[in-house]
């Protein structure tokens, strides 16, 4: 993104619109974006209604349309033909039945809630995964950025780009859920960005929720937010006996 110095009029009504903040007034009285810090969401061009229409989207090549692609929700990936940073229905099992007994799907949203990330920062998660022998979700728009999957390494090309977040998904049986939890703790010292875990699972007959314990055990607290899968989908599968 980008404002237009020739007409933008300082009003600033664009400035608390930056998700990441990197819009500012300049020395000589105009609005500015950080063009390195910026993560292309366009959200100050939709949302700021800028008296003077001077927020415009520049162009965004290679490596850089990275960023319009995981930051932008309106923006659909060339490979999944999906918008979002995600998979289609990660986070609802009723029309696909993706996940299943016996199963956990895990995510880590790298950048969010409202931080943003460096893609070197993500590939720090891909490369564990990798060094736990999982393969991640092969339809996520991040796998596609991963140049080889057994060691997890990302794209050099776009390694520097900064996105508003990223999602790391796989699913691993669930025995392996406090395995996985055990290093991602390991990596979060390392990281210099904030991310969110995501457990995606079937409550069982019982109304338990299987991953509870493992989380338990590892001292995590668990966030009261969710999403519930109330089965209004149409299935287009048969769940397994």
């Amino acid at each position: 993104m980008r404002i237009n110095q020739d007409t933008c009029i300082g009003c600033e009504q664009c400035v608390p619109y930056c998700p990441v903040g990197v819009i500012t007034m300049n020395d000589s009285s105009a609005v500015s974006i950080d063009f390195d810090e910026c993560v292309e969401c366009g959200v100050c061009l939709r949302n700021s209604n800028c008296p003077t229409d001077s927020i415009e989207q520049n162009d965004c090549p290679w490596p850089r349309s990275v960023r319009v692609n995981f930051s932008n929700p309106l923006a659909e990936h060339k490979e999944t033909r999906i918008p979002g940073r995600g998979t289609e229905e990660m986070k609802t099992n009723d029309v696909t039945g993706r996940f299943k007994y016996g199963y956990v799907g895990i995510a880590f949203e790298v950048g969010r809630p409202g931080i943003g990330a460096r893609l070197c920062e993500v590939e720090k998660l891909t490369k564990a995964m990798a060094g736990l022998g999982i393969s991640l979700e092969p339809n996520n728009p991040l796998t596609h950025l991963i140049v080889d999957q057994k060691k997890g390494l990302l794209n050099t090309e776009a390694i520097s780009e900064k996105v508003l977040s990223a999602i790391v998904e796989f699913t691993i049986p669930i025995e392996r859920t406090e395995e996985v939890l055990r290093k991602v703790q390991e990596v979060a010292a390392t990281m210099e960005t904030v991310f969110s875990v995501d457990l995606i699972c079937k409550v069982q007959p019982d109304d338990s929720i299987p991953v509870i314990p493992f989380i338990n055990n590892l001292g995590i607290q668990l966030s009261v937010n969710g999403k519930n899968n109330l089965g209004l989908g149409k299935p287009l599968f048969l769940e397994e006996e």
